[in-house]
């Protein structure tokens, strides 16, 4: 298609399949408090940038492998004599330290590694495009899926296990979701940036919103809006993509807030 051939047009595609991929998956980071998870999620992907480049894979097959290990460990350990904070803040830097001392004994490889620290949307190709939009709808139809469940164990375990619902089942589907959205996004936001890009929306609708779905809509909404204008003001500023998209995220969710402030007082 010739439409594809403009950078432009790629990147803004590919910022809307991100946020369409991470807005419902941020609103359960959000509803759960597994912040600090993605974080430590996203930060083991450069890790697997490097034993991707190492062993000639693929890098979202890299990734993917390395944010799926990270979850998987954290999710084993947590409930095993390790508080939950402290093990994710072991593993996300320490996982991000390894990875960038991995990637320094990468010879003959070109590698620019603030792209994948903090995002180069405008580099973004075709199959870039087909991988991340590959990512978001498997990401939208396994939530969809799984919805009910995953909200019924997020509001309460015990009404779950009363419905036949394991929530360790549930944990596991998002944690699958979570590293799919980090393999997907690690292009268009980068490493630091993508825990950002999950929980900037959701909180943001979490204002505007008075059930589950409507907070995912808006979510969605505010991500695409974050990626578009975000792209459009870097374009126009000559400022960093990834962290523009970021910055306009924050000013919506500042306008959010003030907005429950004054509706408070008001009232």
């Amino acid at each position: 298609m010739i439409l594809l051939d403009s950078f432009m047009v790629r990147a803004a595609l590919a910022g809307v399949g991100v946020a369409l991929a991470a807005a419902p998956l941020g609103c359960f980071v959000v509803w759960r408090r597994m912040a600090y998870f993605g974080d430590a999620t996203a930060h083991a992907s450069i890790l697997g940038v490097a034993l991707a480049l190492s062993f000639d894979t693929p890098i979202f097959l890299g990734v993917l492998a390395m944010a799926l290990i990270m979850a998987t460990v954290v999710t084993t350990l947590s409930g095993r004599g390790y508080a939950v904070d402290t093990l994710l803040g072991v593993l996300a830097h320490s996982s991000l330290a390894f990875g960038l001392v991995a990637v320094s004994f990468l010879h003959g490889v070109r590698l620019d590694l603030m792209a994948y620290l903090f995002g180069d949307i405008l580099a973004v190709n075709r199959t870039d495009l087909l991988v991340i939009w590959g990512g978001a709808i498997s990401v939208v139809i396994l939530l969809c899926w799984r919805w009910s469940a995953l909200l019924t164990s997020t509001l309460n375990t015990d009404l779950a296990y009363a419905a036949g619902i394991d929530p360790k089942r549930e944990q596991l589907v998002l944690t699958l979701a979570l590293a799919v959205v980090v393999a997907v996004a690690i292009k268009v936001v980068g490493v630091l940036l993508i825990a950002a890009l999950l929980i900037i929306p959701a909180a943001t609708a979490r204002s505007f919103a008075d059930t589950p779905e409507r907070m995912t809509m808006i979510a969605a909404i505010v991500g695409a809006i974050s990626a578009l204008g975000g792209l459009q003001l870097a374009f126009t500023f000559d400022t960093p993509t990834g962290p523009t998209i970021v910055c306009l995220a924050a000013v919506m969710f500042a306008g959010s807030s003030l907005k429950q402030l004054v509706s408070k007082s008001v009232s």
